[in-house]
């Protein structure tokens, strides 16, 4: 076997989204960052699928690049989903159960809110159905009648 003691290990990702798996893995508890990458590519897919606009331009250029690559590689969906249909549907394509999802869109989440500003996030949950207050670790607000 020939070995390069010389050369440095090799990375996949970046630093950035290093970081951002880590964050996710600690969030989450997840046993290994291969698992908190699925969680992450899983949930940023189908944040893709219901983010358009402004917010998801700027969401985009808040996160580490290969995060930002998952998230806008989708094509956004015709009908948005409620926050609750978003983890149903995440369910679905992994057949993963409701609670697992759930957990893993709350971890990955948490991770966003720590690149994106409070004020990009509110924008980001005025823009979506309701339910995303939730995921997000914020609390669901119903305008005064």
């Amino acid at each position: 076997m020939i070995s390069n003691r010389h050369a440095s290990p090799q990375q996949p990702y970046g630093t950035a989204y290093e970081q951002m798996l880590e964050k996710v893995r600690y969030e989450g508890a997840y046993p290994t960052r291969e698992r908190a990458d699925e969680a992450v590519r899983l949930v940023l897919a189908g944040l893709g699928r219901q983010l358009t606009g402004d917010e998801r331009v700027d969401l985009a250029a808040c996160l580490p690049l290969e995060a930002a690559r998952v998230l806008t590689a989708q094509i956004p969906a015709t009908e948005p989903l409620t926050g609750w249909s978003f983890v149903k549907d995440l369910a679905a394509r992994t057949d993963a159960s409701l609670a697992t999802t759930r957990w893993d869109t709350g971890s990955v989440f948490s991770a966003v809110t720590a690149y994106a500003s409070r004020d990009l996030i509110t924008r980001i949950l005025h823009q979506l159905p309701t339910g995303y207050a939730l995921l997000f670790g914020r609390a669901e607000l119903a305008p005064a009648a």
